[in-house]
């Protein structure tokens, strides 16, 4: 069957309805009612499995065909309300909950950052408090927005209130946008977070910020969070709240494949917004991020502890 034709499954896996169970899901969250500026990302979930329809089973960086030592399928997407934030983060949460009797590893396709509240609620009662490490131009740790306390920009600071962050294991990567104000960044590290700006990690390196993740994390549980904004919106132009000044793709791929050797136990891919894309460039490039994810699920030995 030619690439770009059949069914539109992501990397045209099988359905997992169809397998029963995986050791990996991908599913799709269609939700972008907690956008503050440019909607659409309800959209993403479809335009990242189109971009996918290229990839191959052999993944040469890691040396690993992630395919074909798990079980992977693409869950489809869950039926998520697009008229209420409440409801949808609670529809979210029961059902990542539900998915993980069936896989007990899942990459998310967003949908707008606020779909990590209720997938972080979900893994917290299954592994106890979590790490993050939290690909963002932004922080993402914002207290409101417009009284709304629930949005994509605020999922890290409810998360933190929660309890369901392991405070002092947690970082940014590749922030770089403007703030509200100066007490911003001292309010992000009073929630437990550490910042690897943009500008960092091109003054430093991405093997040294591979080093300095792992460094951070140790041997916790950890969820990978990756918002599209934090490419360059000439790597990505099709998002809610482009920020010039960001990573290429060369970089955050080989940043999301030094995640190699941590435990992590979930992840999710964001903020794609097709109808401001062109020629599928931010949809490939956040199809390869997942498959890159897909990839370190592999190198894992077993399921996660407390799966």
């Amino acid at each position: 069957m030619p690439r770009f034709a059949g069914l539109g499954t992501f990397a045209r896996l099988p359905e997992l309805d169809r397998v029963g169970r995986a050791d990996v899901a991908v599913v799709g969250l269609p939700f972008d009612t907690g956008t503050s500026y440019r909607p659409g990302a309800r959209f993403g979930p479809g335009a990242i499995r189109q971009g996918s329809r290229l990839l191959r089973p052999y993944n040469p960086a890691l040396g690993v065909s992630p395919f074909a030592k798990f079980q992977v399928a693409d869950a489809s997407d869950l039926a998520i309300t697009p008229f209420d934030i409440d409801r949808a983060v609670k529809e979210i949460e029961a059902g990542i909950d539900a998915l993980a009797q069936r896989a007990p590893r899942a990459v998310a396709l967003g949908g707008d950052h606020t779909v990590a509240l209720p997938i972080l609620r979900s893994l917290h009662r299954r592994f106890g408090p979590v790490a993050v490490v939290h690909f963002d131009a932004h922080l993402d740790t914002w207290d409101t927005y417009f009284d709304a306390p629930v949005t994509h920009g605020t999922p890290f600071r409810r998360a933190a209130e929660e309890g369901l962050l392991r405070a002092g294991s947690c970082v940014h990567l590749g922030t770089r946008a403007s703030l509200y104000g100066d007490q911003d960044l001292p309010d992000d590290a009073r929630l437990g977070f550490h910042v690897i700006s943009a500008g960092d990690i091109a003054d430093l390196g991405v093997r040294a910020v591979g080093d300095a993740v792992h460094a951070r994390v140790a041997t916790a549980p950890v969820y990978v969070s990756v918002d599209v904004d934090v490419l360059d919106p000439a790597h990505a132009p099709g998002t809610g709240t482009p920020e010039p000044g960001g990573l290429s793709s060369r970089e955050l791929l080989a940043l999301v494949r030094l995640m190699s050797g941590l435990q992590v136990v979930g992840a999710d891919v964001v903020e794609v917004s097709p109808a401001y894309d062109h020629a599928e460039i931010t949809a490939i490039a956040a199809a390869h991020v997942v498959y890159e994810l897909i990839s370190v699920f592999s190198l894992a030995e077993g399921p996660p502890e407390g799966a």
